[in-house]
């Protein structure tokens, strides 16, 4: 939340952000000094995002309180979620760790509450709905009266954004491996329910709270615009997913085909 001093929320995020930036690039500078390639634009991404949540966490926002708020949750929720997604830290903790911390990782990994947040329908599900818990009932009131509700909802509003990223690039192995139809359309709803939520804020301030019109379509601007351009940013990644993967399939269909004898596909498309 937006405040002339960091609060708990704030602080926590902080402290956890530059905690994990430093654990990431220690385990990836590992794995290179073992020999292993870990490309460093994965480090970039990670780094970049930690920055955005320390940016939103301890920096001023622009504009007025709730515009400021709404450019700390596009922070926190959508861009820094995406940054650390692109990162792939379950697949750098696989990789780092071996015996019985790699079993156990992938046990987690696999177990059943896992299994049952960890795909793109119920991913959105978190993500949108809890933000129009938050902005349409009195919850944000609440949370700027009480910061131990504050640190609750900040929390959320991160590791839902996070695992909503981490689903829809499918960039990690995570239990559910669902295809691009069903990602790309996990997406759309939730950029459509983000969006109308963006335009009801732009008419109304969340319940109990008092902000300038002026002020409150700023924020619901920086909302609805912000939230499009990391939801356009998403969708490229779902497209570079379905190519590789394509590539991927024909070039084993190719190998099969020539031990086989046959003509390959792609040589068939280039004719």
């Amino acid at each position: 939340m937006a405040g002339s001093a960091p609060g708990p929320a704030a602080l926590l995020s902080a402290g956890g952000a530059l905690v994990c930036c430093a654990a990431y690039l220690l385990a990836s500078a590992r794995l290179r000094r073992r020999g292993d390639h870990w490309p460093r634009v994965r480090d970039v991404c990670f780094a970049v995002g930690a920055a955005a949540l320390l940016a939103a966490a301890l920096a001023p926002g622009p504009g007025g309180p709730f515009t400021a708020h709404m450019a700390q949750h596009l922070a926190t929720g959508m861009a820094a979620p995406l940054l650390l997604a692109l990162a792939r830290p379950v697949t750098l903790a696989l990789r780092s760790v071996r015996g019985a911390a790699h079993r156990r990782l992938l046990a987690v990994l696999h177990s059943r509450p896992i299994a049952l947040v960890a795909n793109p329908p119920v991913a959105a599900l978190l993500d949108g709905g809890g933000l129009w818990l938050l902005y349409r009932t009195p919850l944000f009131a609440a949370a700027h009266e009480r910061p131990w509700l504050s640190v609750l909802v900040h929390l959320h509003v991160f590791a839902a954004g996070l695992l909503f990223s981490a689903t829809v690039c499918a960039l990690d192995p995570l239990p559910h491996r669902d295809g691009t139809v069903l990602r790309a359309a996990a997406l759309i709803a939730a950029g459509g329910a983000h969006s109308v939520l963006a335009k009801t804020l732009y008419a109304t301030a969340p319940p109990g709270a008092g902000f300038a019109p002026g002020d409150l379509a700023s924020g619901a601007e920086v909302m609805y615009y912000g939230g499009d351009l990391v939801e356009i940013a998403l969708a490229v990644v779902i497209g570079m997913r379905w190519y590789t993967a394509g590539r991927r399939r024909l070039a084993r269909e190719d190998r099969r085909a020539a031990r086989a004898g046959r003509p390959s596909r792609s040589a068939s498309y280039g004719q």
